[in-house]
């Protein structure tokens, strides 16, 4: 039998959850034969459902991301100002991903592990990230900060300076020295120096020069 795209989608999410459950009850990555004998499906219909492993962590995946997915729209849409803006764009994640660390750090190294070994299965997450910054540090030059700077140069410098906060193992090696305090501090810090004006050779800092 057919299913129709609503069912498929509606088993997907299912599964998905399901398979989530059991590698929190078990501590490992569930490979794809114990989904299928733990789905509760036949193996014909769970075929029709995912296509193979890969086809399965995407679902898994698209799961487990869809509040952070949730955060970043949410605060695309708010009027905040632009330091505020990306701001509560890191900090909706982090916080997310910190209380999830705080409630189960096992089960939370475990999906990072599989993340990891998966990252290929994940990058388009990670791509709509930088995607949607791109969009507020368009927003802040508007205003006239990150001056001088190409949003991808601007992009990559904001990474590099947040990652703590951004990859979610991070929290596995830092914890409790990861706050919202001290990324607010972090991103008032962009918004007050982070430019490529003043910088001689040292292109986007103000004071330090590259010894040569």
């Amino acid at each position: 039998m057919v299913l129709s795209e609503e069912t498929r989608e509606n088993e997907r999410a299912r599964i998905a959850e399901l398979v989530l459950d059991l590698v929190k009850e078990r501590g490992a990555e569930v490979p794809f034969a114990t989904a299928i004998n733990e789905s509760g499906v036949s193996r014909a219909r769970f075929e029709q459902i995912f296509i193979d492993y890969d086809d399965l962590f995407d679902a898994i995946a698209q799961s487990w991301l869809k509040p952070h997915m949730a955060a970043m729209e949410e605060v695309l849409e708010t009027d905040l100002p632009p330091n505020r803006k990306l701001y509560e764009f890191f900090r909706r994640r982090f916080v997310i991903s910190r209380d999830r660390f705080r409630e189960d750090p096992e089960f939370f190294t475990n999906i990072c592990e599989m993340g990891a070994a998966n990252f290929e299965r994940v990058r388009s997450y990670v791509d709509l990230a930088d995607h949607y910054q791109c969009e507020l540090i368009a927003e802040a030059q508007a205003e006239g900060y990150f001056a001088g700077l190409e949003i991808d140069e601007a992009l990559s410098l904001i990474n590099q300076m947040v990652s703590n906060y951004t990859v979610p193992d991070s929290l596995i090696y830092l914890g409790e020295k990861l706050t919202e305090q001290k990324l607010a501090r972090i991103v008032d810090t962009m918004f007050i120096g982070l430019s490529a004006e003043a910088g001689g050779e040292a292109t986007g800092v103000n004071t330090i020069r590259i010894a040569t």
